[in-house]
């Protein structure tokens, strides 16, 4: 079979084996994968490591092929791949054992993916498989920042950095859902009515004063990705007695903030990552109750996974970007 594998330092399309689903593993066709920015740290971080891994964290598929001890599904069914193993039950902070797939172990940038039953869902009937393909390593990501630890409730008041990402146009309309204001920010002029058109209540410009501009408003709650470049510009905004949800860092990983007027305005700053596999099932309930679909913004054959990155790299999208395997 056909994987997108990274290895001695770059990235190629290569030739693999297809091994025979065991026990309770779980072979899937898969139809389109997402491509996130996970993908580009991975291929970033691991420069000096040799050993080949199959990158992807999302998929959706249909199940080919299924060991001899699988109870959950049956050969034929359509399946989303969950991005987070070993992690079953919703808590405070993930187990010592999660691993996300792509990275370490072998992801789904491949014409075929195996794993153990217990990591795939059944994938919402009202949803496109490009859909699908695109939504649970964001949408998990986006609904425990917004919910779990942001507590987000209707009527509040969220700002977040960065509103063109997969996981944060998530965000935007999760949080719409549930009845909450939505402010965000692009460096780009041209996304900021793009924004507003998939739920956003205001929008600014990355390089705008957010204090001025925000002076009007009480945000309540803060979700930050972005790291260096706007942790403290969003402290600065948040209320006194507001939290700020991080996950990310793509600029840079350390940050610096007046400690004092945080501990003035008894802020909360919260961190999280991914989700539970009872999380990733509360949010397909979410979605499908909403009836909300992803944002793909573009979708591409597996063969051009160059101009995918690349695509990916200069941030160009709102939403999320799909490969195309077996369709």
């Amino acid at each position: 079979m056909k994987a997108i594998v990274d290895a001695n330092k770059e990235t190629t399309l290569t030739q693999l084996e297809r091994p025979a689903p065991q026990g309770h593993e779980v072979e899937v066709k898969i139809l389109y994968a997402g491509l996130n920015r996970r993908d580009l740290m991975i291929r970033s971080r691991r420069r000096e490591e040799t050993a080949p891994v199959v990158l992807g964290s999302d998929a959706v598929g249909i199940i080919t092929r299924i060991g001899e001890a699988v109870s959950r599904f049956k050969e034929g069914e359509t399946v989303i791949v969950n991005p987070g193993l070993y992690w079953d039950e919703c808590t405070n902070t993930s187990p010592d054992t999660l691993e996300i797939v792509g990275y370490p172990n072998h992801g789904t940038f491949s014409e075929y993916y195996l794993q153990d039953e217990n990591y795939f869902e059944l994938n919402p009937n009202y949803l496109t498989n490009r859909e699908a393909g695109v939504l649970a390593l964001s949408a998990l990501t986006a609904y425990r920042a917004i919910f779990t630890k942001g507590q987000l409730a209707p009527g509040e008041t969220v700002f977040i950095p960065g509103g063109s990402s997969g996981v944060s146009t998530y965000m935007i309309i999760f949080a719409k859902a549930v009845g909450a204001r939505v402010i965000t920010t692009s460096r780009q002029k041209n996304k900021l009515d793009q924004l507003k058109g998939i739920g956003a209540d205001v929008t600014l410009l990355t390089s705008d004063d957010w204090q001025e501009a925000l002076s009007s408003e009480t945000i309540d709650c803060v979700i930050d990705s972005i790291g260096e470049k706007t942790f403290h510009r969003s402290l600065a905004v948040l209320k006194k007695g507001g939290r700020l949800v991080t996950f990310g860092a793509t600029t840079d990983d350390v940050v610096s903030f007046n400690v004092r007027q945080f501990f003035y305005n008894q802020q909360t700053i919260l961190g999280t990552t991914l989700g539970s596999r009872e999380e990733l099932r509360a949010m397909l309930q979410f979605i499908e109750h909403y009836h909300i679909h992803p944002i793909v913004d573009k979708v591409f054959s597996y063969k051009d996974y160059r101009q995918a990155f690349d695509y990916l790299k200069q941030s160009q999208q709102i939403g999320n970007i799909a490969f195309t395997f077996n369709e």
